[in-house]
């Protein structure tokens, strides 16, 4: 038995092929027929590695009874938000709109003409906890468009007018000035945790877009609270079992305030940001533990993250073997049985093992204490100690490698490729990792030549198709990508693919009212009753944040004004909302962070792999910046942006590499002088 999911390449929707339910995907197919048949629409959404996507599948969808009445009273449609992240935005926000309250699976029921009147979430097969049974919800609904189709038409009309004022936006006359910045901080330090780090009690999520505002602000103000939040952040949360002790690399969230237990589920993104904002916390504090979580980090996606052509795929489950966490979780006599009863004992008590387990009998492991301190509890030097670890790491991963995996979602989604290859160059800068270079150069010949199709940046990639055309955040987060390549390499084609890229973007999302910010779709995207424009930064950058910061730096690199004023006009649209929500406005921070800066504008002339130009290169990326672009000009490669006024001139000097300096419309001396340039820098 298979549905109308099966031609589809989406894992996640390959899940629900064999369900008895006839299942459509978003097509033209599913909504044409609703229309002709004028039933309503059972929209579900989720994703591959959600764990209660997999309960409401397991007891709902495979239930032939259930399947029965959705098939019978509706046209059911399955979207993975991975692959629609409009649909997702929309019909997310309309069920917080009705319930006050969102997640996954999210269960939505819509006219034929796709406009919603009811929703919820996850559904129980039994009446359960106050939730009604999902038969129950299917008849009730039927019955509401069948017998009073008034009213589901004025409560569909009324959510859809609701919409459509919440997607507005309005630049604002009042000022983007640095109160705005100072404020944010405010709010973010009186809402933060001081005792386990981040903002919330549990679930506890890490939000590496509002502690990179805080390291700015940090760089900005000199606030030393601002870097102490970041620190005790970054510490509690490499100690938790949200990192991934064993194997590196971190979960999802964690489900109670102190970072032990993680939902297990690992997705790409967390892990891209997550892994550069502990670049940057090595860069500012010169805190060499911060650079092992970030190495293990990237090392994890190098080894079980990345497709053999150069993409990352998207998730790792939560699940294995049908049980959440199974995978990650060991009980005292496992360790002892693998390292023996001396190792094993000590590896045991660092990790926090105990007989009675503190996850459902077992161990997530975790660390207690600091290697400091432990080390002088059991008696042992500080290095024999680390050895010991990290000898034992090896081991425990090597035996954990034998057990069955949880499944991986091998979608590769543009933006997150995009966020996870701008790390892999910021690390390679940083680190001087070539492994790493060679992963983000392979990511951006993967991206720009698998998914681009006649121009146009497509949004996923799976089993060498991509059918939907790229987002708003797809452009951007390519975009900063490509120059964090750039800086990476000094190769002329990533800049000029990153300004070409720019321009589309531009011409495909931008307001033409100009009333800021961009739209998340193009007008090759799926008609919906409103164009959706997300403003939010939630789990990663927003197209809309991703888009300022990106254009603000391009305007100083090539001159062009255009791109600085849709950036200002951008962020002036969402001037008041950064101000009364800064948590949800991380990157909208730090792009306005930058625009309200006096960046840094550095030129190298010289071959890249010059020891000389790396040694000028070390001294730059040895300091936290995060206001500056930095551009290459290698004399072996002809760059077509020479004419560009920040490019103009810039050749080496005696035949040395070259630095050009220049700030607040002023510039430095070159220098060819290591010393010469840190002083310039750091004066």
């Amino acid at each position: 038995m298979t549905n109308h999911l099966i031609k589809e390449t989406s894992p996640y929707l390959l899940q629900h092929a064999h369900n008895p339910v006839d299942w459509y995907p978003w097509d033209s197919e599913a909504l044409e027929r609703a229309r002709r048949e004028d039933k309503p629409i059972l929209l579900s959404i989720g994703y591959s590695a959600c764990h209660w996507c997999h309960v409401m599948e397991r007891e709902c969808f495979e239930d032939v009874a259930i399947a029965g009445l959705m098939n019978e009273h509706f046209v059911p449609i399955k979207v993975d938000r991975e692959e629609h992240p409009d649909l997702d935005h929309v019909y997310m926000e309309a069920v917080q709109a009705m319930t006050g309250s969102g997640g996954w699976p999210l269960t939505v029921f819509l006219t034929p003409q796709g406009e919603p009147f009811y929703g919820g979430t996850y559904f129980p097969p039994q009446d359960s906890h106050g939730l009604p049974a999902f038969s129950r919800v299917l008849l009730a609904v039927a019955d509401a468009y069948n017998t009073r189709r008034s009213q589901v038409a004025a409560t569909a009309d009324q959510l859809v007018s609701y919409l459509k004022e919440r997607s507005s936006v309005k630049a604002t006359p009042q000022p983007l000035d640095g109160d705005i910045l100072r404020q944010a901080y405010q709010a973010v330090a009186a809402s933060f945790d001081h005792e386990n780090g981040s903002f919330s009690s549990a679930p506890k999520f890490p939000q590496p877009m509002v502690q990179e505002f805080l390291l700015r602000y940090h760089h900005r103000s000199q606030e030393s609270q601002a870097l102490q939040m970041v620190e005790l952040t970054l510490d509690k949360m490499a100690k938790g079992g949200i990192y991934d002790q064993i194997g590196g690399g971190f979960h999802r969230y964690s489900t109670d305030a102190r970072w032990l237990v993680p939902h297990f589920e690992k997705m790409l993104y967390d892990n891209a940001l997550l892994s550069r904002l502990y670049l940057h916390a090595y860069q500012a504090t010169g805190n060499t533990g911060y650079r092992h979580i970030a190495e293990d980090t990237l090392d994890y996606v190098l080894r079980e993250m990345t497709d053999s052509a150069g993409g990352f795929y998207s998730a790792q489950d939560a699940d294995s073997e049908g049980v959440e966490g199974k995978y990650y979780v060991w009980t005292a006599k496992e360790i002892i049985g693998l390292l023996g009863q001396e190792e094993g004992r000590l590896i045991g008590q660092y990790f926090g093992i105990s007989d009675e387990g503190n996850f459902d009998g077992r161990n997530v492991l975790h660390v207690p204490t600091d290697i400091e301190t432990f080390a002088a509890a059991v008696g042992v030097r500080q290095e024999e100690l680390g050895a010991t670890i990290e000898q034992s790491r090896r081991r425990l991963l090597a035996a954990r490698e034998q057990r069955v995996r949880p499944s991986r979602d091998e979608k590769i989604v543009t933006s997150w490729n995009s966020l996870m290859l701008g790390s892999f160059a910021e690390a390679a800068s940083i680190l001087g990792r070539e492994d790493y270079r060679s992963a983000a150069t392979a990511s951006a010949d993967f991206l720009l030549h698998e998914l681009r199709r006649d121009d146009v940046l497509m949004h996923s990639y799976k089993d060498r198709k991509s059918k939907i055309p790229g987002y708003l955040d797809d452009y951007a987060l390519l975009i900063g990508g490509l120059l964090a390549l750039h800086e990476a390499s000094f190769e002329p084609r990533w800049l000029e693919e990153a300004i070409s890229l720019a321009d589309a973007m531009t011409y495909r999302f931008w307001d033409g009212e100009q009333h800021g910010p961009f739209y998340d779709t193009g007008q090759d995207h799926s008609v919906l009753f409103l164009r959706p424009r997300d403003i939010l930064d939630s789990v990663k950058p927003c197209g809309g944040s991703a888009a300022a910061d990106v254009l603000l730096r391009l305007a100083i690199i090539t001159g062009e004004t255009a791109f600085e004023k849709r950036a200002v006009a951008a962020l002036s649209s969402v001037r008041e909302q950064i101000r009364a929500h800064p948590l949800g406005f991380g990157h909208w921070l730090c792009a306005l962070d930058f625009h309200l800066s006096n960046p840094k504008e550095i030129v190298i002339a010289g071959m890249h792999n010059d020891q000389r130009t790396q040694a000028l290169l070390r001294i730059i990326h040895a300091r936290y910046m995060p206001n500056r672009v930095l551009v290459g000009v290698d004399p072996g490669k002809p760059h077509a942006l020479t004419a560009a006024p920040l490019l103009r001139n810039r050749t080496m000097i005696h035949g040395c590499p070259t630095v050009y300096l220049c700030q607040r419309h002023i510039c430095h001396t070159p220098t060819s002088d290591p010393s010469a340039l840190e002083r310039e820098l750091d004066g």
